[in-house]
């Protein structure tokens, strides 16, 4: 996507946003700065409003893209956010962090003759707009007597917090870290979204009524057992977990990719002053990590066993990193950390070849002998996908591939408890923005459940 040239307006609303907060290295300034209000006019009268226009189907959430552009358009900053946010209430996190390419602005009928409208940026207009001030648009409906808690406050676990207490149930919001939102607060580089922006929308779940109880974890079935005791319900947003070890002599050298953006947004005293870095893996999270110690100044490899062809990252964030001078050495697999004195040399390498595809329909990668080679580094970061969530299998839930088993309800196979996010991937790939219409159809289905329950019980509903 293309910037528009930022006049003095757009300088000095880029300079007082929340999102170049003092604390943060100037390097790591968004990657789109904020549109000023003429250049969010202009860009909102370019679009057509098209009659069942494409955009919406190719959102996840179907907001109602033409609705909150054209409010832009008549200055209804208030309106246009309220018709975003009724969609999608992480709508603030999705306008930074969904892949507008691939969707909204790659369904965008001024495709073929122009530019695609921004969509994302204005988006992010806004529900900034808002945010900043905090405007309340929603109000807690009226109290159902029902309470559902909720585990995780990932993207699933807000999304579905905020629709039931719109729906009028008490909801708690259990979460095992020191702050909300998952992974938009912990995973995802200030480039594209700072903690400021996460944290807004955690208040904004606390603001209609949801309890938020941060240090609480849930770690077996007891756990488990004791809130569905407690709660009508019980949803689980559990994302996933760690960076998997790669079983390589000097791993133990390996920095954790998921630490890596964590420590870059909380902790950035924490990151290692390196000259020469090199990443394993070729998704977008290898790609976060790898920008990071480039802006930090560091020459930065990137390795992957396959070729361009079979990355999991998106196409437009490779081209990002290129346009960054990030290095990719394709075809080529690590085999050891080669360390002197305690301190990273490289990382031992062999020549890879493609075989036939495996189950997932990418070609087998294997060794070609003799091809060993080192490929210098003084860091060497692992960012190759993360773990399955291995509670799963503690909770009692049924697991396939790793994932826990839902139907098109969110629905697991225990009466009563529902999950939703990167734990299921029950619909297309794993997102933030997909993390978040789970979370709508798991606050449908739950609110169905507890008014069935309710004309069923009518003595007990009475009673709350």
């Amino acid at each position: 996507m293309t910037d528009h040239a930022l006049g003095d307006d757009a300088l000095s609303e880029r300079n007082h946003s929340p999102d170049t907060h003092d604390r943060y290295d100037p390097r790591f300034a968004p990657t789109h700065p904020p549109l000023s209000a003429h250049e969010a006019t202009v860009e909102a009268h370019r679009c057509l409003y098209c009659y069942d226009a494409p955009c919406i189907q190719a959102c996840p959430t179907h907001i109602d893209i033409p609705t909150f552009i054209r409010k832009i358009a008549t200055d209804n900053l208030r309106g246009s956010a309220r018709t975003i946010l009724e969609a999608n209430f992480l709508g603030g996190t999705c306008a930074r962090v969904c892949p507008v390419e691939e969707l909204c602005e790659g369904a965008c009928v001024l495709n073929a003759e122009d530019k695609p409208i921004a969509i994302g940026r204005l988006q992010r207009h806004a529900v900034d707009h808002v945010q900043q001030r905090g405007v309340p648009l929603f109000q807690p409906g009226p109290p159902t007597g029902r309470r559902v808690a909720v585990v995780g406050s990932g993207p699933a676990g807000l999304s579905v917090s905020a629709e039931l207490a719109k729906l009028g149930h008490a909801v708690t919001l259990l979460e095992k870290r020191e702050l909300g939102g998952g992974l938009s607060t912990y995973g995802i580089i200030v480039l594209r979204e700072p903690v400021e922006v996460s944290l807004r929308e955690v208040e904004a779940v606390r603001a209609l009524g949801v309890t938020v109880e941060t240090g609480h974890e849930l770690t077996g079935k007891a756990g488990l057992d004791t809130l569905l005791s407690e709660y009508d319900a019980v949803f689980l947003g559990l994302g996933l977990g760690a960076v998997p070890a790669m079983g390589i002599p000097g791993e133990e050298h390996l920095i954790d990719g998921l630490q890596y953006i964590e420590d870059s947004k909380l902790h950035p005293e924490r990151l290692p002053h390196s000259a020469n870095v090199v990443v394993i893996g070729a998704g977008n999270t290898a790609i976060d990590a790898a920008t990071i110690a480039r802006r930090r100044g560091a020459d930065v490899t990137m390795l992957y066993r396959r070729t361009e062809a079979e990355m999991t990252a998106y196409r437009h964030e490779y081209e990002f990193a290129l346009s960054e001078g990030i290095g990719y050495r394709f075809l080529t697999q690590p085999v050891r950390v080669v360390s002197e004195d305690g301190k990273v040399k490289g990382v031992e390498c062999v020549k890879m070849v493609l075989g036939v595809p495996d189950t997932g329909g990418r070609p087998t990668p294997r060794p070609l002998p003799g091809s060993e080679f080192v490929v210098p580094g003084d860091a060497v970061i692992k960012a190759i996908g993360q773990e399955k969530p291995a509670l799963a299998h503690e909770l009692g839930l049924d697991v396939s591939g790793g994932y826990i088993v839902v139907n098109p309800k969110m629905q697991t196979s225990l009466p009563r408890v529902y999950a939703g996010g990167d734990c299921v991937r029950v619909r297309g790939t794993a997102s933030t923005v997909m993390a978040v219409q789970d979370g709508k159809y798991a606050a449908a289905a739950i609110h169905g459940q507890l008014l069935q329950h309710a004309e069923s019980h009518p003595q007990e509903a009475a009673h709350g």
